[in-house]
């Protein structure tokens, strides 16, 4: 975890795909950004004007099967934990994601696309300190039989997932994983969204996962891996969740100095910690970079700077 400047993007970077659960086409791109400007969605293609919403965890209208923001309006980003995972995994502060549709783009239904995105637009050093969030104590949620956690951890951020799936296919697996740039791109960049053969006709009759296929989805029957290509890694599934969880924690607004832990959680689970946590307000404290770095008990304000999210509503099963 590197404690100093903020970053953005040198120029604009381009994709372009279609929604895992819209199927419809649609083209983002990533841009530049000011100095504390955070994450900074655009919405083109509506009509009359163009609609922003920020990337931070009041936004969020919705948690089911994918991370949706919205405004006063209604919802107008979905599916947006993938493309905010690749910015806060490369260590961009600061950006803009415009989108002509109503979906991120699943492309090969990785963070890998979004990473080289970030790439060929290069990373630009700003002349402001990083702001953190440094948790203080330990904030837990029980949702049903999941359960998740953060806690004060001294080395930047850090995520601990399990997941325990009653599919003999995907079965019991974990993944602890620190972040940093090169260990993101490596090891958590590239590992896809999975899904179930069994649960493909209720999603699509609920008007889901219509743009899903092999190309951007690893897909379990109860005995076997579908995909012919097989895995990226033995523990694909895990380390996707770890992915997914780093893009919803983006959403606290600032890099979080923490420990997270999941056990048989997703999207709700990970949204209900982090609101839990910006609640708090004794919980967490904004730090600089030059504090994080001199000492290990950093001078910061408690509770202020950033606003704190609400719980959204989740309509349907919490999966990848």
């Amino acid at each position: 975890m590197k404690f100093s400047r903020q970053t953005t993007l040198r120029a604009q970077a381009t994709v372009a795909g279609v929604g895992v659960h819209s199927g419809l086409p649609v083209t983002l791109t990533l841009g530049p950004a000011p100095i504390d400007a955070g994450y900074i969605f655009i919405r083109t293609g509506l009509e009359g004007s163009d609609r922003e919403v920020q990337a931070t965890a009041d936004q969020v209208v919705a948690t089911d099967l994918a991370t949706v923001l919205g405004d006063r309006n209604g919802p107008l980003i979905s599916t947006a934990e993938h493309v905010l995972a690749a910015l806060r995994g490369m260590g961009v502060d600061n950006a803009t994601i415009e989108l002509d549709g109503p979906e991120v783009p699943i492309m090969d239904g990785s963070a890998a696309a979004f990473i080289a995105a970030i790439d060929q637009a290069g990373i630009a050093t700003q002349p402001a300190q990083r702001r953190f969030i440094q948790v203080l104590k330990p904030i837990s949620v029980k949702i049903g039989d999941s359960f998740g956690e953060i806690r004060p951890y001294a080395n930047g951020f850090r995520a601990e997932i399990e997941i325990d799936f009653t599919n003999p296919v995907i079965g019991r697996q974990s993944y602890a994983f620190d972040l940093n740039p090169e260990r993101f791109r490596r090891e958590v960049g590239r590992a896809r969204t999975f899904g179930l053969m069994c649960d493909v006709a209720r999603l699509w009759s609920a008007g889901y996962a219509l743009g899903a296929s092999f190309d951007n989805t690893v897909v379990f029957d109860d005995e076997r891996l579908l995909n012919t290509e097989g895995l990226r890694y033995a523990d694909e599934c895990a380390r996707h969740k770890v992915l997914d969880a780093i893009g919803d924690l983006a959403l606290a607004g600032l890099p979080l100095l923490g420990a997270y832990r999941s056990v048989r959680g997703g999207h709700k689970l990970n949204h209900a910690v982090l609101t839990a946590l910006l609640a708090d307000r004794t919980a967490w404290r904004v730090v600089e970079g030059e504090a994080v770095r001199r000492t290990t008990r950093p001078v910061g304000e408690v509770g202020r700077g950033i606003v704190g999210g609400r719980i959204a509503a989740a309509y349907g099963p919490d999966v990848s």
